[in-house]
C-alpha cells in the first residue's frame, strides 16, 4: 500500500483506483493510467485495506458493503477512501489530498472570492460534478478567512479531507459518524455553538438544505457544496428538492439568504495539468427578485452583464 500511495504522489494522481484481481490504476489529468506492475489479487488486498482501517470501520463496511473514510499516512499525507465490495471482490477508490492547503491565488480564483469570504451572513455554494475541485475551492477560502480574520469557523464534513491549523480563527472540524450523526442534527447543534462561519461538506437532502438555510437566516454564514453542472440549476435543485406546497416559501428563503453561487470545472490547461473554471452568480436585487418570483431563466442575462459584480457565464 506505501508504495502505490507514494507512486499516486510522485505521479501527481488525483486518484488511485484498487480492484479485486485486476492492475491498480491511477487517475492522471483526468485519465485513468494502469500500473502494469502492481497486480492486486483479491485477498491479498482485502487484507492489506483491513489494516487502514479501526474496528468499527471494518464492522460499518462488513454490515453496509461500502465505507466512507479518510486515511492518514505519517509519511504520504491524507488520502479520502471509499471502499465498496463488487463482484470480483472488495474495491477501493483513494483521492489523493495535498498536505498544502491551496491558496486562493494557486487555484486562480477571481477576485470576488476574497469578497465572499467576508460575508457576514448568508449562503455560499460551491457547485460541480464529482472530483472537479469543489473541496479545494472551500479550502481555499476558508484558509484565507483562518490567515486574515478572527471567525469561529465549524465544518461537518464526511470524512474530514483537509486539515486546519488554527492562525487567527478558530476552527473545529466534526466528521460524520464520529462527532455527529446527521447533517440535520449536526446543523441544529451547532447553532448554539456560537460559530461566525459553518461549512457543510455536502447539502445531500432535503434536511440538510432546510437546516443550512435556516442557520444561514439566523446571522450565519454558511459554505456548501451541491452536485450540480451551473449557477442555475443549483437554484432549480434547492427549490425543487420541496413539495408543491413548500416551493414558494424556499424560493422566498433562498432570495433573502443566497450570497453567491460558484459553479465549477476542470479543464486541461494546454500543459500536463488541468485548472478550474468558475461560473459566478451573484445575489445581487435584481438576482434575488428573480429567484423569488422563479423566474430563473432570466439570470443568465443578468450574469452575462453583471462583471462589474463578479459575475461570470462558464464559458
Amino acid at each position: 500500500m506505501e508504495t502505490l500511495f507514494a507512486l499516486s504522489l510522485t505521479q501527481n494522481a488525483s486518484d488511485l483506483h484498487l480492484s479485486s484481481n485486476q492492475n491498480a490504476i491511477i487517475r492522471q489529468n483526468g485519465q485513468l493510467i494502469c500500473l502494469d506492475h502492481y497486480f492486486l489479487e483479491a485477498k491479498q488486498l482485502e487484507q492489506k485495506l483491513y489494516t487502514l482501517l479501526t474496528a468499527q470501520q471494518i464492522t460499518i463496511l462488513q454490515r453496509n458493503k461500502q465505507l466512507d473514510f479518510c486515511y492518514a499516512h505519517p509519511k504520504y499525507g491524507r488520502f479520502r477512501g471509499n471502499l465498496f465490495y463488487q463482484s470480483h471482490g472488495l474495491s477501493a477508490v483513494f483521492r489523493i489530498i495535498p498536505h498544502h492547503i491551496p491558496t486562493l491565488e494557486d487555484i486562480q480564483a477571481p477576485a470576488i472570492f476574497k469578497q465572499l469570504a467576508l460575508s457576514k451572513q448568508g449562503l455560499i455554494l460551491v457547485t460541480g460534478a464529482t472530483g472537479c475541485g469543489k473541496s479545494t475551492t472551500l479550502a481555499a477560502m476558508i484558509s484565507y478567512i483562518n490567515q486574515h480574520y478572527t471567525k469561529h469557523i465549524i465544518t461537518l464534513e464526511d470524512p474530514i479531507e483537509f486539515v486546519y491549523q488554527n492562525k487567527k480563527s478558530l476552527i473545529q472540524q466534526r466528521e460524520l459518524g464520529q462527532h455527529f450523526m446527521t447533517y440535520p442534527n449536526g446543523l441544529k447543534a451547532i447553532l448554539r455553538q456560537d460559530p461566525d462561519i459553518i461549512m457543510v461538506g455536502e447539502l445531500r437532502d432535503r434536511q440538510t438544505i432546510e437546516a443550512a438555510l435556516q442557520a444561514a437566516e439566523t446571522g450565519h454564514t454558511v459554505f456548501a457544496t451541491l452536485h450540480t453542472n451551473s449557477a442555475i440549476s443549483t437554484i432549480h435543485r434547492i427549490v425543487d428538492i420541496f413539495p408543491d406546497e413548500a416551493k414558494n416559501f424556499i424560493r422566498t428563503q433562498l432570495a433573502s439568504t443566497l450570497q453567491a453561487v460558484i459553479a465549477q470545472k476542470l479543464i486541461n490547461d494546454g500543459n500536463t495539468a488541468r485548472k478550474a473554471v468558475f461560473e459566478i452568480l451573484i445575489n445581487i436585487p435584481a438576482v434575488s427578485h428573480l429567484i423569488e418570483e422563479g423566474k430563473t431563466k432570466q439570470l443568465t442575462s443578468i450574469m452575462q452583464t453583471g462583471m462589474q459584480y463578479g459575475m461570470k457565464m462558464m464559458e
